[in-house]
């Protein structure tokens, strides 16, 4: 079965793929799937990839289950249906939380560490060099701002790294925006998976504000400066380091 997946977004992944050396001849990664519209078309980006690229690789979706009761028979018959490999990995995550997470406490850090260290866990169970995520250039540029604005840092997400088990980590949706990969789910009618498997929302604890309020600040500044996600893509392979307050740099 076959899937419509636009120009767009394959250029963009293929010109990402060349710039940074994302996805190599011989690579198995593993693409993190939650059933999401990012991780959706990150995996059929990939299907569609594996024909294109003049070298072969392998990929496995991996979805996490947070051992919850969740229910990913409709993700499994999607990945079935586009002979899309894919696997759902157990975790007692959700028991976990339990114990771990006081009343009105934040939780975003505590899953997000929790699932990043069980898709790395499974990465290397499988045979893994690399782990694909599906963070796109809104998310880049509103961990910026979060960062700029409430830890006083010049930080944003990497299209590749390696972590400190030696999995390499990349990013092949990290220049394209949100909007495609919505309308990509839209365009082809699929089903996907929203905040309703967020585990957090289970607990009597506080929601995050601080990613929300950058979204609407960043759709404000769009309206009045349209080039803006544009220059910021730029502006993340523009660094003048010298033109901060680093007093090291001051040595002469």
């Amino acid at each position: 079965m076959s899937i419509k997946i636009s120009k767009k977004i394959m250029s963009k992944l293929g010109k990402t793929n060349a710039e940074f050396d994302l996805i190599e001849e011989g690579d198995k990664i593993l693409v993190g799937l939650s059933g999401g519209k990012d991780s959706i078309t990150m995996i059929h980006a990939m299907k569609e990839q594996q024909c294109r690229a003049p070298f072969k690789f392998e990929f496995l979706a991996v979805t996490i289950s947070y051992g919850m009761g969740e229910n990913f028979d409709e993700l499994i018959k999607h990945c079935n249906e586009y002979d899309i490999p894919h696997i759902v990995h157990n975790t007692n995550v959700y028991d976990l939380a339990k114990e771990k997470i006081r009343k009105n406490s934040s939780f975003c850090s505590f899953f997000s560490r929790m699932r990043r260290g069980y898709i790395y866990s499974a990465a290397q169970e499988h045979g893994c060099n690399k782990v694909a995520l599906g963070h796109h250039m809104d998310d880049a540029a509103e961990s910026f701002f979060m960062n700029f604005i409430y830890n006083g840092q010049m930080r944003s997400l990497a299209p590749k790294y390696k972590a400190e088990n030696g999995l390499i980590v990349i990013r092949p949706l990290i220049q394209m925006r949100e909007r495609q990969l919505s309308a990509f789910a839209l365009e082809n009618n699929i089903s996907t998976i929203g905040d309703e498997a967020c585990p957090s929302m289970r607990f009597d604890v506080k929601m995050p504000h601080a990613r929300a309020k950058m979204k609407e600040m960043l759709f404000k500044m769009e309206k009045e400066f349209p080039s803006l996600f544009t220059s910021l893509n730029a502006a993340f392979k523009n660094i003048s380091v010298d033109s901060f307050f680093d007093k090291e740099k001051f040595s002469i």
